[in-house]
């Protein structure tokens, strides 16, 4: 089993990259968001992959994190779902969005990637609603470290590092939040639906912010 790659890009085309292993030129396909974010000719990339395995085939899917290919396996063990169906949803909502949309039971969300039909978008989210939690548990481990903030010049030609650019609710952020909410003693499904939520109302969201939003959204109505 191939389980990451990290080589060179040597060309990108409309579905997958081919990538330069030392040599070796491995053709990986790809979502539409993961291969917008790929750099390009020349520059070195990191891919964890998945390998489909028929008896007149062989292809290699590629993922810029762990988390992201933990939702490709998740969604082809629906009836119905191939590789090509999982690589739309993905490329359509990415990983984040669609643990948000299957927690949230929004199968029009599902239904938005092309080629995914109305039954075929509520399959996936009648199939995967109880997975999504432990999934979602998982962001933080599988996540993909991020890389150090860009150095900016003071006066004196110190420098200190430049503060990052606000990002989404990582997996990470929400897998944190979700592990806190069920050591409070809330049912790993509630919790994956009130951050998920959470996560969809601020995108900005850090850990704290989600857990308190999510308590809020949890809170037994008057």
């Amino acid at each position: 089993m191939i389980g990451k790659l990290s080589g060179r890009v040597d060309y990108k085309a409309s579905d997958h990259v081919l990538l330069d292993v030392g040599g070796v030129g491995y053709v990986v396909y790809c979502s539409d968001r993961t291969l917008a974010a790929l750099p390009g000719p020349g520059e070195a990339v990191p891919l964890y992959t998945e390998l489909l395995v028929r008896e007149d085939l062989l292809q290699l899917f590629g993922f810029r994190t762990p988390y992201e290919r933990e939702w490709h396996r998740l969604l082809i063990s629906v009836q119905g779902v191939g590789a090509k169906a999982s690589m739309a949803i993905l490329g359509t909502l990415g990983a984040e969005g669609v643990a948000r949309a299957i927690t949230l039971g929004d199968a029009a969300a599902v239904k938005a990637a092309p080629g995914v039909g109305p039954k075929l978008a509520q399959r996936v989210v009648n199939e995967l609603k109880d997975k999504a939690p432990a999934t979602m548990a998982m962001g933080g481990s599988l996540g993909a470290a991020m890389g150090d903030a860009p150095a900016e010049v003071i006066e004196g030609g110190a420098s200190r590092a430049a503060p990052a650019p606000a990002a989404p609710a990582s997996s990470s952020a929400q897998a944190d939040a979700l592990s806190a909410l069920q050591n409070l003693g809330y049912a790993p499904a509630d919790a994956a639906r009130a951050v998920a939520q959470a996560a969809g109302e601020d995108a900005q969201a850090e850990t704290p912010a989600l857990i308190r939003a999510a308590l809020k959204l949890l809170a037994p109505k008057e």
